[in-house]
């Protein structure tokens, strides 16, 4: 039996800024648009992978009022934190950083092995990349 990963859920204020951002500044590639009611939600992925990210809004299939708690923790950038591998952290840094995405951490060796950086989506969401 294999168990893979598939799908990560991205919760995004503004889906055309965080399209644009994760395709011109991290480099996935769109895969999907989904259109349902008034809400969408946009899959992208890594050429080389095939779990996808998927951007959506607070509100996206959910009530009036899970969506306005998500939206509020969204707002204060608690929502959970994602890391993704680069091959060249410091190559992809410095795409990212001009891009003009709000810096966390510069790239560093970590005390647990792995350089890596952080920064914030255009919807404040925290990443971060670390060495593969």
């Amino acid at each position: 039996m294999t168990i893979a990963l598939r799908f990560v859920n991205i919760t995004v204020d503004d889906i055309d800024a965080a399209v644009a951002f994760y395709r011109d500044a991290l480099g996935f590639e769109v895969r999907n648009t989904v259109e349902y009611g008034p809400h969408r939600w946009v899959t992208l992925g890594s050429p080389d992978e095939a779990a996808e990210l998927v951007l959506s809004e607070p509100h996206a299939g959910r009530s009036q009022e899970d969506g306005d708690a998500l939206q509020e923790l969204l707002v204060k950038g608690m929502l959970p934190n994602l890391i993704f591998k680069a091959d060249d952290v410091d190559a992809a840094f410095a795409r990212v950083r001009a891009s003009g995405a709000e810096i966390v951490q510069e790239p560093m060796d970590q005390d647990w092995g792995p350089r890596d950086c952080a920064f914030r989506d255009p919807a404040g969401n925290i990443l971060r990349l670390a060495a593969a």
